[in-house]
C-alpha cells in the first residue's frame, strides 16, 4: 500500500530526489534521471542552431541538474550531440544524456574544468526529442525570433 511521496533537497545544491515510499519503508524513484547529488554541467552549442543551449539548460535545471554555464562552443561544426564525463564518473554523464535524449556518451576527464559533465549540442539535437532535428521554422517569421 502506498504511503508517502517525498521530496528531498540537498543543502547547498539544487539536486533533488523524488521517491514513493510504501508503509514498509521501501521506496522507488519516481524520476530515475534526477540527481541525488550536485551535478555541475556546462552546455555548449556546437551546432550553431540558435537557442539550443538555453533550451537544454532549462530542461536540465528543471530536472535538478546544476548548469553552471551555457553558451556557444568555439566552433559550430558538430553534426551530432555528445555528453562528456569530465570527472571519471560516467554515470553522471549518462544521467544528463537520458534527460536530453542523447545516445552518445564518452568519458574525457579534465581536472582543469570545474564541471562534472559537458554537453556539446550538435545540429541533430532538438528540444522535443533529443537526437532528432525539429522541423525548420520559416526564417522570415519574426515570431520565431522572440521568446524561444
Amino acid at each position: 500500500m502506498l504511503g508517502i511521496v517525498g521530496v528531498a533537497a540537498l543543502a547547498g545544491g539544487t539536486a533533488f530526489a523524488v521517491s514513493r515510499v510504501d508503509e514498509g519503508g521501501a521506496g522507488e524513484s519516481l524520476n530515475p534521471s534526477a540527481p541525488t547529488e550536485r551535478v555541475r554541467v556546462e552546455v555548449l552549442n556546437a551546432g550553431g542552431v540558435s537557442g539550443r543551449a538555453r533550451a537544454a539548460t532549462e530542461r536540465l535545471r528543471e530536472m535538478g541538474f546544476d548548469v553552471v554555464s551555457f553558451g556557444n562552443a568555439g566552433t559550430f561544426d558538430r553534426d551530432s550531440t555528445s555528453v562528456l564525463d569530465r570527472v571519471g564518473r560516467p554515470e553522471l554523464a549518462h544521467a544528463v544524456a537520458a534527460v536530453l535524449g542523447v545516445s552518445q556518451v564518452a568519458s574525457n576527464p579534465d581536472p582543469n574544468l570545474f564541471v562534472d559533465v559537458t554537453v556539446l549540442l550538435g545540429r541533430d539535437w532538438s528540444e522535443d526529442g533529443g537526437d532528432t532535428p525539429p522541423p525548420d521554422r520559416e526564417p522570415w517569421d519574426p515570431r520565431g525570433w522572440i521568446g524561444r
